[in-house]
């Protein structure tokens, strides 16, 4: 299995650690060497310690059986759609966004964000048709009903706008509050 997914192209593993020969987290041990594709472990020996160990090891996730298979297959999507958002190519417009990383890439360039701007641009971004008013963003990045004045949000998205110069894709919906375009 080692061999062939070194020489396949695979989006996925599901490793079970109860493996003949050598045991899953040995595989993980050593697919690790070689890949960053995202793992599932899954196993009948749910222990505690036993999760610890194939997290520590490189998995994404963990299973114990007996499980739901709509719930493995939730959390595949789960982990393939986080995997995607984080190696995605820069879009068209040069911006490139690593949530994983907490880091943001313009053109190449590094750019340097506070949590706060961080925070918003991975919020406006990952949904661009949502028009998110000041309490939304504030909700956001605060927690419910936060007591932050509004200005503050205001104030974020003008030094974002600016960090991200030459490119405007946040918008001001007059009256309503902000939305990511393209």
């Amino acid at each position: 299995g080692i061999e062939k997914l070194k020489q396949g192209r695979y989006a996925f593993l599901v490793l079970d650690i109860m493996l003949p020969g050598i045991d899953g987290f040995e595989v993980c041990r050593r697919v690790r060497k070689f890949s960053d594709i995202p793992v599932i472990m899954l196993t009948a020996r749910g222990e505690v310690t036993d999760r610890i160990v194939g997290l520590e090891l490189g998995a994404d996730d963990y299973l114990p059986k007996p499980f739901d298979p709509r719930e493995l297959v939730a959390r595949i999507q789960r982990i393939l759609k986080r995997v995607s958002a984080d190696s995605s190519p820069e879009s068209d417009n040069g911006l490139k966004i690593d949530e994983r990383g907490q880091r943001v890439m313009l053109n190449g360039k590094h750019l340097e964000l506070t949590t706060r701007e961080f925070s918003m641009l991975v919020l406006l971004s990952t949904s661009p048709a949502k028009v998110w008013t000041r309490d939304e963003i504030m909700n956001e990045l605060r927690g419910t009903d936060a007591d932050i004045y509004s200005r503050v949000i205001d104030i974020s998205i003008s030094r974002l706008r600016k960090k991200l110069l030459p490119l405007d894709p946040i918008t001001t919906i007059w009256g309503k509050g902000y939305r990511w375009t393209e």
